[in-house]
């Protein structure tokens, strides 16, 4: 268990693979946790330094008061890779991890030497649509939005295997209060004018089942960087990386050679 204790809030995290390696980063989605790269980490090539963290108020980090601005998100993952002794690394964020990518590769361009956005947007949604789930999450905890959560994250296919279930618990086992500050987190985030100043090699990847993040807005998000790419995974929501891990990672490997990041 390692554990990165940033003064407000302790972050819990892997770093695994060669020490001394190019390093690649993972940020998770909204009411995940870093296990959302367990399928895609024994996939990446050889000779990599791979590190996974916990954001606040999710999976065994701390779970500091809500509400959470995307400033703090950003924050956090700043100085955990300054902890670490990261730079120039291959940041993959999903969600509102996507949003924590653009926010680090605008503040923090030393860290960040190549992006990838998935299932995310330079914005997502609108405040009216967040103030009511936080609401609910408040009323009825997490478990009130389960099924309707679970419809946007993965196709129907999915819904019919055991590791639904599992993912399904992850979600309802979130800090109500974690929830709802990464919530006003993304409610307050409008990246579209940072994320077109970027000039860093950028991939988009989407979903062609995704009821949170519809593929159109995930391209919308990457063609604001010159020079990027947009990936579509069939048969996949918003989680494609669980759903259809061989092809996520077969996207993301070509990218992270394509980068020269091996």
């Amino acid at each position: 268990m390692l554990v990165a204790d940033l003064g407000d809030v302790k972050l819990h995290y892997t770093d695994e693979g060669d020490p001394s390696g190019p390093p690649i980063v993972f940020s998770n989605s909204l009411g995940t946790d870093l296990r959302l790269w367990d399928k895609i980490v024994p996939a990446l090539p050889a000779g990599l330094r791979i590190i996974r963290y916990d954001k606040r108020g999710h999976g065994l980090s701390s779970c500091p008061p809500a509400p959470y601005s995307m400033g703090a998100l950003v924050n956090d993952v700043e100085r955990l890779m300054d902890h670490l002794g990261v730079r120039d690394a291959l940041f993959v964020g999903l969600s509102i991890g996507g949003m924590i990518a653009q926010g680090l590769s605008v503040k923090r361009p030393d860290l960040v030497r190549a992006v990838v956005i998935s299932n995310s947007g330079a914005k997502i949604g609108t405040k009216e649509m967040w103030d009511e789930r936080i609401a609910a999450v408040k009323a009825g905890g997490i478990e009130s939005l389960a099924d309707a959560v679970m419809t946007r994250w993965f196709a129907p296919a999915f819904h019919r295997t055991d590791e639904f279930t599992a993912w399904r618990n992850m979600l309802t086992r979130t800090p109500d209060e974690g929830y709802a500050g990464c919530s006003a987190a993304i409610s307050g985030t409008d990246f579209y004018t940072p994320t077109a100043s970027l000039r860093i090699p950028a991939l988009g990847i989407a979903g062609s089942e995704d009821g949170s993040t519809p593929p159109d807005l995930v391209r919308e998000t990457i063609d604001l960087i010159p020079g990027s790419r947009f990936a579509l995974i069939r048969k996949a929501g918003h989680l494609p990386c669980v759903e259809q891990p061989e092809e996520y990672a077969r996207i993301l490997n070509d990218f992270i050679k394509g980068t020269g990041h091996v």
